[in-house]
């Protein structure tokens, strides 16, 4: 997990109500959990599911479980549900969010991290960059040929490679973490970090009647 994205849900979570009871969706003792992070400290019960384990990292616990299948927890069963870098991986994404969206309790909130993309027209060179490519273009052939490149760039955005693990099926774009990915859920906030970009949307499940 890069850095700042580690420190986007650290500061997206320290804004969040405390709840005794976390999950983690897709942990892996292999990366770097959201589960240990310091705004996490405080919960009573922190529990993680993915493919490599089982593993007891103290302070909080990970199962070997499949995403879609979380029967092992009862209906809304926690305050907090966390997910990054797995609904990419995932072919049938939405049914890991619809079990996430069944372990969380009313009025918990959901925090989900993707690879996505931005606007078009957004690849803009450094400004040494530019000034090379601003060289290269008075060159005859070179020239041409940038100048018919140029149309791809504009309508393109950056989006983050392939990397399987063990397949590599989606990326998202803002609207869709809004109105797919956090769909049913309030307050649904969205950022973008990175270049390509990374998005991180949270949102909070209504509160029963």
């Amino acid at each position: 997990m890069h850095p700042l994205v580690f420190d986007a849900f650290q500061a997206i979570c320290a804004t969040l109500p405390s709840v005794p009871d976390v999950l983690e969706i897709g942990a892996s003792p292999a990366h770097r959990m959201l589960l240990s992070l310091p705004a996490l400290h405080g919960a009573a019960r922190r529990v993680g599911v993915g493919l490599d384990g089982p593993f007891d990292g103290g302070s909080y616990q990970l199962l070997h479980a499949d995403a879609h299948d979380l029967s092992m927890f009862a209906d809304a069963g926690f305050g907090l549900v966390l997910c990054n870098s797995l609904l990419e991986h995932d072919p049938h994404f939405w049914l890991t969010l619809a079990e996430a969206r069944r372990v969380l309790a009313p009025g918990g909130w959901m925090v989900l991290g993707v690879p996505g993309y931005g606007a078009m027209g957004r690849i803009r060179l450094p400004p040494p960059g530019r000034l090379i490519a601003r060289m290269l273009a008075r060159l005859p052939r070179v020239g041409a040929a940038w100048r018919d490149l140029q149309p791809a760039l504009d309508a393109s955005s950056l989006t983050l490679g392939v990397h399987n693990f063990p397949g590599d099926y989606y990326r998202f774009s803002a609207q869709a973490m809004a109105e797919v990915l956090l769909a049913g859920l309030e307050q649904v906030t969205v950022r973008s970090i990175l270049a390509p970009p990374r998005l991180i949307g949270y949102g909070r499940k209504p509160s029963a009647a």
